[in-house]
């Protein structure tokens, strides 16, 4: 009999397979779609489908129509008799609302004519949280479902929530057979590029390319040529490095560059949406040279692809050519090596461009089946075009969790508004948000904050309404502060924590009512965790998101109630706006008692007397209108994300990323006094965690001072000699006092007050810059201006 060595681990029974957790829109069987809250979908069906239609946060009604191949309505097809008709879907439409135009389309591409309409309703404003009804597909044809919602009025809190789809198929999906989304306009071409090859295609400046991942997870090379160029016999195709450099990247990073050109710096095309956010412009498309040293000669490549697609072109065959890698997950690691693993793209994901000049263009899809590159799957890519007159929004996806369908970002109510004055937008958690303006720099809007009165958007904050009988139960035990003794009208910041005392989120609460209250923060982690926890405990309460509901501008500065208290009509039951104090709110409307409906608060980010006017989207241009006329003799100016962070930085506001985390208690984040641990009564997530920090902390929120004018930033390490103490969470250069300030995170035994210490730059030995610790705020640290 064999022996083995005596040290041998003898492990019986044949191997288990490698089998990773995915998000379900990878399955073959399983597919998931999300109708967002005022908005339908349209989804192919075949016999013996299964649906499971969701009701995610509770109190939303959904519409259901089935449709024939050949658009004729039957909601038999769902072995389901028809029971209403489906007027909260006809009267979105018939609103013009801008985000059913693609559903517009997709009704009238398939034939499907809701006139008479009949279909099927389920739920409404009393379901439960998770709430599920199921159906059987009894044919092949489409279905529509929708989820119907008045617009919100920000007084009440009627908001509109998501519904999920789950399908089943009774037949699981082959390669290249996931349907490709609906065309976003009528294509100009329609390419399929297949499995390991590649196809060129010539578009004409101004017109836009599409590039789609058909199955996910399928990277595909893209190169591109200016073809004036090339009837000129000049070969000058996109190049990786200009690219890198004008837009100053030196490194592949997660989603696109703005544009990209090539190696006579001529723009060639530029991003206008990307629904994946996992991209790079790092290497070579792949070639041969790369399998033959591998072990694998003679293996397909992107390389001998172009070529042979250029080939028809007169464009010369090169051993290796630059590309732009869409979908292609590669990054660089701590110690400067170069990684890869699967992509992040989902089924029908894609990248759109606009061409810059009359291009020639080349897709591939990328042959590489010796590596996760292509999640070792080889799939197709489709690219269609469109005409120059067509018109997208500038758009990236944004995933509020890693599993959450994408949303594509937004505009705010206020956008146009705000675009008129600035081109300089940023995205920001899903919405494009004003970051600085021409006519009024950062510094300039600093000092009208601090001065005079600025205006900006922050629609982005998330908000959820929370009620229902244990609305105030939940609250007390999700947030660190006693919202027991929350009074109606009235206000509070705390923090949000996980049981191990990390933070995950900090905001405002309003009290709308005894059962009623309205969280506003910056995570959408921070609803649902909500969701989690009551559903844990079965409590009785609605946690129902009403961010696209209800969008906010900042009015801020010593002359904002003067402001405020001009535009703001507010009924004899509700206070006056001008007689609003500190961390609390009044109901009202703009101009008189006919006027949009808003919702003033007496909150800010900036450290000085402010406003925020919340209102539904449908009123936020007549909302910035009459901040913006009433505002222009008080001098008015507008203030992006750059002045922001002046304000808030030099007032001690924290920011989440920046100076907190789920790894930072609030203690360590420098809102200690956000957790009232001996005169809260009621127990509270973390509570015992966050008295185990408070008696033993390792680290204190500090201010610094620094020498000198060299800037600094967030992440810099703080030293004593050779050993780091800290780290810079949040850095500026003060208009105020001229020096460079930082809200900063240090071990306790170098937290005194007046401790010197030393920034490091570089790798933190080869540059320091001469500091000390100060307290902070370093700018009105009693909250005198803001309580004015």
């Amino acid at each position: 009999m064999l022996q083995l060595p005596p040290d041998a681990l003898f492990r019986p029974g044949p191997p288990t397979a490698s089998r990773a957790r995915r998000a379900a829109a990878f399955a073959r069987t399983e597919e998931r779609y999300s109708v967002p809250g005022g908005g339908a979908i349209v989804v192919e069906i075949r016999p013996g489908d299964s649906l499971r239609l969701q009701n995610d946060e509770g109190g939303q009604r959904a519409e259901l129509i089935a449709a024939h191949p050949d658009g004729r309505i039957d909601c038999g097809l769902l072995g389901c008799a028809a029971d209403t008709a489906p007027e909260g879907l006809k009267a979105a439409l018939a609103r013009g609302e801008p985000s059913l135009a693609r559903l517009r389309l997709a009704l009238a591409m398939r034939g499907i004519d809701l006139a008479s309409a009949r279909g099927i309703g389920l739920f409404g404003a009393q379901s439960r949280p998770g709430e599920a009804a199921s159906f059987t597909a009894q044919g092949a044809g489409w279905v529509v479902i929708a989820a119907p919602a008045a617009p919100m009025d920000v007084g009440a809190q009627d908001t509109a929530t998501p519904l999920t789809l789950i399908l089943k198929r009774a037949e699981a999906r082959m390669r290249g057979r996931f349907d490709l989304p609906d065309p976003l306009a009528d294509p100009l071409h329609d390419i399929r590029v297949a499995s390991a090859t590649a196809e060129s295609y010539v578009v004409k400046a101004g017109e836009f390319i599409q590039i789609i991942d058909v199955d996910g997870r399928q990277c595909t090379d893209f190169q591109c040529f200016d073809a004036r160029k090339l009837d000129r016999g000049i070969v000058r195709p996109l190049d990786a490095t200009t690219t890198r450099t004008l837009m100053g990247h030196s490194y592949p990073t997660p989603g696109l560059h703005a544009k990209y050109y090539d190696h006579d710096m001529t723009p060639l095309v530029e991003v206008v949406q990307d629904s994946c956010g996992r991209h790079d412009l790092l290497g070579l498309a792949c070639a041969a040279k790369y399998y033959d040293d591998i072990g694998y000669p003679g293996h397909a490549n992107c390389t001998d692809n172009f070529n042979r697609a250029l080939a028809p072109h007169g464009i010369e065959a090169r051993a290796g050519w630059m590309a732009a890698n869409f979908f292609f997950n590669t990054g660089i690691d701590d110690h400067g090596v170069f990684y890869a693993d699967e992509p992040w793209s989902r089924p029908g994901d894609y990248v759109l461009l606009r061409a810059l000049t009359d291009i020639v263009c080349v897709s591939s899809a990328c042959p590489d089946d010796t590596s996760a590159a292509n999640g070792w799957d080889l799939t197709d890519i489709h690219v269609r075009s469109y005409a120059a007159s067509e018109r997208f929004q500038r758009a990236s996806a944004w995933r509020p969790t890693p599993d959450a369908e994408p949303i594509m970002t937004r505009e705010s109510a206020f956008h146009d508004n705000f675009a008129a004055l600035t081109q300089d937008f940023v995205e920001y958690k899903g919405f494009w948000l004003p970051n600085s303006f021409a006519q009024t720099d950062p510094v300039e809007s600093y000092w009208a904050a601090r001065e005079g009165v600025v205006v900006m958007d922050l629609s982005a904050l998330r908000k959820f309404e929370v009620t229902g009988p244990d609305a105030e139960a939940l609250l007390n035990w999700v947030l660190t502060r006693d919202v027991s003794k929350l009074g109606h009208g009235q206000i509070v910041y705390t923090a949000m924590c996980y049981p191990h005392g990390g933070m995950i989120d900090d905001g405002t609460l309003f009290r709308l009512g005894d059962q009623n209250f309205r969280w506003i923060g910056g995570s959408d982690d921070s609803g649902l965790w909500m969701r989690e926890e009551a559903e844990r405990l079965g409590l009785n309460v609605l946690v129902r998101a009403s961010t696209d509901q209800m969008h906010n501008l900042a009015v801020q500065g010593p002359k904002s109630r003067e402001l405020v208290s001009q535009i703001i009509w507010t009924p004899p039951h509700q206070p006056a706006a001008d007689a609003i104090d500190w961390f609390r709110f009044t109901i009202g409307r703009l101009g008189g008692p006919e006027g949009a409906p808003v919702v003033l608060s007496r909150t800010g980010y900036t450290g000085e007397l402010g406003y925020e006017i919340f209102c539904h989207p449908k009123d936020g241009d007549a909302v910035f209108r009459a901040v913006w006329e009433a505002g222009r003799p008080l001098g008015l100016r507008p203030m992006g994300l750059l002045g922001l962070d002046l304000c808030r930085i030099e007032s001690g506001l924290i920011f989440a990323g920046y100076d907190f985390s789920d790894q930072t208690d609030p203690f360590e984040a420098g809102i200690g006094f956000t957790v009232p641990l001996k005169s809260k009564t009621a127990d509270f997530v973390g509570r015992e965690a966050l008295i185990r920090r408070k008696t033993t902390p390792a680290r204190k929120f500090v201010g610094l001072e620094i020498d000198g004018q060299d800037p600094i930033a967030h992440g810099d390490c703080i030293r004593i000699g050779r050993a780091q103490v800290g780290e810079i969470c949040s850095a500026m250069h003060s208009p105020r006092t001229n020096r460079w300030i930082a809200l900063a995170r240090i071990d306790v035994a170098h937290a005194e007050i007046g401790t010197a210490v030393e920034v490091g730059r570089l790798d933190g030995h080869m540059k320091r810059f001469a500091a000390r610790v100060t307290p902070f705020p370093h700018y009105d640290p009693k909250k005198e201006r803001p309580r004015s």
